[in-house]
């Protein structure tokens, strides 16, 4: 079983960016859906990007136009690179692989 780990959160102002990453302890080519999910406190856990094995994307509608989300199959990884940050984007951050693997979740605060 694929094992997850998310890195790359931390405190940023609004406005700034932050990537985050995802890594596999195995290779993700045959894993057809990766995805970011976010959870932020007194909130129910939300899509903000996935992307399948051939390459189609969608976006949470709030991230939309701002967060980009890739995977790079032979290094295992997927990414989320996160544009002009907004508080309310302030969560925790999940990984997960066809939506029944998880990580362990990544903090991204973003405040003044």
């Amino acid at each position: 079983q694929v094992q997850l780990v998310e890195s790359g959160g931390g405190l940023v102002q609004p406005g700034g960016s932050l990537r985050l990453s995802c890594a596999a302890s195995r290779s993700i080519f045959s894993i057809y859906y990766m995805g970011w999910y976010r959870q932020a406190p007194g909130k129910q856990r939300e899509l903000v990007a996935a992307v399948t094995s051939d390459g189609s994307t969608n976006y949470g509608g709030s991230v939309k136009g701002r967060f980009t989300i890739s995977r790079d199959n032979a290094k295992n990884t997927v990414y989320l690179q996160m544009n002009s940050l907004k508080p309310e984007d302030t969560a925790v951050y999940y990984c997960t692989a066809d939506e029944n693997i998880w990580g362990q979740g990544t903090q991204v605060t973003v405040s003044s």
